[in-house]
């Protein structure tokens, strides 16, 4: 009696097992990773790949995507803190009417807005230095004394 015929695997072809797929399976990436952050990508149109011209590797398609995506988020996110900084310099901006007022008077070049007690030009050059200031209640009450005499 002869041995039963066991099929040999190299008849049905060769099996041949990847390396790069069992450390996909593990969760591992297909390549190792490298000290290249890969921040000068070419995308070439004509072999349709990707590849750093620091590095002059090939990049795979979702590591460039996600480059692009990171820098797409943290460009966003400059931009929203700009906003939010443009929206706080201008909820301070001076919007009284006063100082709108004395700002149209200093744009003029050919007058000087006067005070409007002693009638005497006020100039920018005044009050860059600052101004003094007295207790509004005190002014008050001295201008109500002087308009009841």
């Amino acid at each position: 009696m002869s041995a039963p015929i066991e099929p040999q695997d190299y008849i049905y072809g060769v099996k041949v097992v990847q390396i790069e797929d069992l450390r996909v399976a593990r969760g591992l990436t297909r390549r190792p990773t490298s000290s290249c952050q890969h921040q000068k990508l070419i995308y070439d149109h004509n072999e349709r790949r990707i590849w750093c011209s620091d590095c002059e590797t090939e990049v795979e398609a979702f590591d460039a995507f996600e480059g692009l995506v990171r820098r797409l988020s943290a460009a966003n996110g400059r931009l929203k803190s700009r906003e939010t900084a443009l929206a706080e310099a201008e909820q301070f901006q001076a919007r009284s009417r006063a100082a709108k007022v004395m700002d149209e008077a200093w744009r003029s070049t050919k007058t000087a807005p006067l005070c409007p007690h002693c009638n005497t030009a006020i100039l920018p050059e005044d009050v860059v230095g600052g101004v003094a200031k007295a207790s509004k209640a005190l002014v008050l009450a001295a201008r109500k004394r002087t308009s009841d005499k």
